[in-house]
C-alpha cells in the first residue's frame, strides 16, 4: 500500500499531554525501559532452548527466511505469499498482546502497550519508535504511528529483489493487526506507508480501528484465509466497547484431554489415544510413573463407543496376590474363608464398558494366566463358582516396566504380552517434553488456588528458570504436588518463589542465562562449586548464589537487589552478613 501520509490520517490532532484514560501525545513519547522484558529472555543451551517468558523462542538466519519468502513468492505467487506471511505474524502478534498482559499487569496501559514493539525488538525482528500513539481501551479508541527502524524483512526482501516501489513488511504488519487487535478486543487494521524497499529511510506504519479505513477490504483479504481471523467490515461507527474479534485462537491447548500441552510428544499421544478410542482393540500405554496414563486412558473410554458404560480402574499392585483373583473375577459366598456373600468382581462390573489395569506388570505368574484366559475367551468364573459368565468389556492396561525385557527374565508371560500390545501407546516423561512445563505450571496454579481460596499472582523469574530445567523425576505428578505445596505456602496476594516450590531435597540444576542491558548474555545462577559429589547444592548455597547474582546485576547497590529479590533492603543486608558475602 503507497497512499500519501494524508489519505492515512497521520496529520490528524492529537492531545497535548497525557491523561488518566492512556492518551499521549504526538512528540516527546516516552518509551518504558525494556529490562524488565529483557530479564525474561533466558537462554538454556544445555536444553537446546530458548524462552521469552513461558513460551519457547528459536534464533535463526535471517538470511535463511529471505530464502524462504523468496520460494514463496516465486512458487505460490505475491498474494498468496503474502497472505501466509501475513497471518504467521499475526499468529506471534496476537501471542505477544497475550504475554504483555502478564509481563507488565501492573503499569500504566501506555506502557503495557509499548510492550509490544518493544518485543519485536528484543526477538531482532525490528526497533520501533512512536511517532504517535493514542489510546483507550475503555472507549475503544485507537491511533498509533510508528517508525521501523532496521527491519529484517525489508532487507531479506531487498537482497532478493532491490528496491521497488511496494511495501513488503508484511509480517510485520501482520504482527501488528494481531498485537492492537488482541491488546484492544477490537479489530485494528495498520498499514505500511513508506518502506526501505521503495527507498526511504525507515519503514513507517499507521494503525486505526478497521471501520476508519475508507477501503480496508484491500488489506482484510491477507486475513481471512484460514482460521487465523474473520473480519466484517460495518459501517463507519465506533464499535461498541465489548467488541470482541472472531478469531479462533490458533495457540490456546486443546484441553478436552483434561490435561493441558503443546509439545510434539504431547500431541502425539493425544493423536494416538483419538485413533484407538472408536475400536474395540486392547491399547496398552507405557511410560514412566507419573506421567498421565490413567488420565490418558479414561480419555480414550470417553471418546470410544463404550463412553456411556463404566470406567473400572485396578491398581494391580495395590492388591495382595491372594486376592487377585477374587477382585478381578468375583466370589461367590463360601468361596473362601470369610466369603459371606457373593459379589461381582472388576469384570462384571465393568460389562460394556473399560476396565483399565494399572501396574500390571506386578501380577504374578498364576494371575497372569487366569487374566489371558479371560482376554481370549470373553468369560471369567467366580471363586467358588462353577457357571461361567460371559462379558463385554474392552481392556486398556498400563505399565512403568519394559514388558520385553520382563519377557526375557521370565517374569511376565509372553502369551499374555502378545495379548496385551495390539495398540501400545508411548507417553513421554515430562523432560522430554518441557514445552508442555509453563501451560502445566499455570494450569495447576489456577487450579489449586481455586481450591484453596487464595489469589497467587504468578511465578518469580528464578522459580520458573529452575522449573524448566528441572529433571522432573516423578514427571508430571511430582509438578502437581509441588505447585500445590507452593501454593499453600506462599502468601494471600503473592507469587510463588523458589523456597515454596523447591524444598530443598530435589536435585536441582539452577544454570540459567540472560540477556544483560548491554546484550550480552550472563549466567544467572551457578551451581555452587563447593556442591557435594551428587552434584546436588544445598538451599543455603542456592541462596547465596541467588543474594550474588541480584547484587552483581543491581551492580552493588544493594536497595536495588533486594527490589529486584522482592524482599526489604535491611532483610537483605542480613543476609549478605549471614552468608559473608561483602558489598561491591
Amino acid at each position: 500500500m503507497t497512499s500519501r501520509p494524508d489519505e492515512a490520517g497521520l496529520n490528524r490532532p492529537s492531545p497535548v499531554k497525557a491523561n488518566a484514560s492512556g492518551r499521549k501525545a504526538q512528540s516527546g513519547i516516552r518509551v518504558p525501559d525494556i529490562h524488565d522484558l529483557a530479564k525474561r529472555l533466558r537462554f538454556a543451551p544445555q536444553q537446546g532452548r530458548i524462552w521469552l517468558d513461558d513460551q519457547r523462542m528459536m534464533l535463526m538466519h535471517v538470511s535463511s527466511l529471505g530464502a524462504l519468502r523468496q520460494e514463496l513468492i516465486e512458487s505460490l505467487g505475491t498474494e498468496t505469499a503474502r497472505g501466509l506471511i501475513t497471518r504467521i505474524g499475526y499468529h506471534a502478534g496476537a501471542r505477544d498482546a497475550e504475554m504483555t498482559k502478564k509481563l507488565r499487569a501492573a503499569s500504566n496501559i501506555y506502557d503495557n502497550f509499548m510492550a509490544g514493539p518493544q518485543l519485536v525488538s528484543l526477538e531482532g525482528v525490528v526497533h520501533c519508535e512512536p511517532i504517535a500513539l493514542d489510546i483507550d481501551v475503555g472507549c475503544g479508541r485507537y491511533f498509533g504511528d510508528f517508525h521501523l527502524v532496521d527491519c529484517f524483512e525489508a532487507e531479506a526482501h531487498m537482497a532478493s529483489y532491490g528496491v521497488g516501489n511496494e511495501a513488503v513488511c508484511w509480517m510485520l504488519v501482520g504482527y501488528a493487526c494481531g498485537y492492537t487487535s488482541t491488546f484492544m478486543g477490537r479489530p485494528i487494521l495498520w498499514r505500511e506507508f513508506e518502506c526501505r524497499s521503495m527507498g526511504h529511510e525507515k519503514c513507517r506504519v499507521v494503525g486505526k480501528p478497521v471501520e476508519e479505513w475508507d477501503d480496508a477490504e484491500d488489506d482484510l483479504r491477507f486475513l481471512q484465509i484460514g482460521d487465523f481471523v474473520k473480519w466484517t467490515i460495518e459501517p463507519k461507527a465506533p464499535l461498541p466497547a465489548t467488541a470482541r474479534l472472531a478469531t479462533k485462537n490458533p495457540v490456546t491447548p486443546d484441553n478436552s484431554f483434561g490435561m493441558v500441552g503443546i509439545s510434539s510428544g504431547f500431541n502425539t499421544v493425544c493423536h494416538m489415544v483419538k485413533k484407538a478410542a472408536p475400536t474395540e482393540a486392547t491399547v496398552l500405554f507405557l511410560g514412566e510413573s507419573g506421567v498421565g496414563k490413567e488420565i490418558f486412558s479414561h480419555n480414550l473410554h470417553r471418546l470410544s463407543k463404550r463412553g456411556d458404560g463404566q470406567f473400572v480402574a485396578v491398581n494391580c499392585a495395590s492388591i495382595p496376590e491372594h486376592l487377585m483373583e477374587s477382585e478381578l473375577f468375583g466370589v461367590e459366598k463360601g468361596g473362601y474363608t470369610g466369603a459371606t456373600t457373593s459379589r461381582p468382581g472388576r469384570f462384571e462390573r465393568a460389562h460394556g464398558g473399560t476396565l483399565f489395569l494399572d501396574e500390571i506388570a506386578t501380577l504374578s505368574y498364576t494371575a497372569q494366566g487366569k487374566l489371558l484366559r479371560a482376554l481370549q475367551q470373553g468369560e471369567i468364573e467366580r471363586v467358588g463358582d462353577t457357571r461361567v459368565r460371559k462379558v463385554d468389556v474392552r481392556v486398556i492396561a498400563a505399565t512403568n516396566i519394559n514388558l520385553r525385557e520382563a519377557v526375557k527374565d521370565g517374569t511376565f508371560r509372553e502369551d499374555l504380552f502378545f495379548r496385551l500390545n495390539v495398540f501400545p501407546i508411548k507417553v513421554p516423561p515430562l523432560r522430554e517434553r518441557r514445552d508442555d512445563i509453563p501451560l502445566m505450571m499455570n494450569w495447576f496454579l489456577q487450579h489449586f488456588s481455586k481450591k484453596h481460596g487464595k489469589v497467587i499472582t504468578g511465578f518469580r523469574e528464578r522459580a520458573v528458570d529452575a522449573m524448566i530445567n528441572y529433571h522432573w523425576p516423578g514427571n508430571v505428578r511430582e509438578l502437581e504436588n509441588m505447585i500445590e505445596r507452593a501454593v499453600i505456602l506462599a502468601d494471600d496476594g503473592g507469587a510463588l518463589d523458589l523456597a515454596h516450590v523447591f524444598t530443598g531435597d530435589e536435585e536441582m540444576d539452577l544454570s540459567s542465562f540472560f540477556l544483560k542491558k548491554g546484550g550480552s548474555i550472563g549466567r544467572a545462577i551457578q551451581r555452587a562449586s563447593t556442591a557435594p559429589a551428587s552434584g546436588m547444592p544445598s538451599l543455603v548455597e542456592t541462596e547465596a548464589q541467588m543474594l550474588r547474582t541480584a547484587l552483581g546485576e543491581a551492580k552493588g547497590n544493594v536497595s536495588l537487589a533486594a527490589r529486584l529479590l522482592g524482599i526489604t533492603r535491611p532483610k537483605l543486608a542480613y543476609r549478605l552478613r549471614k552468608h559473608a558475602i561483602p558489598l561491591e
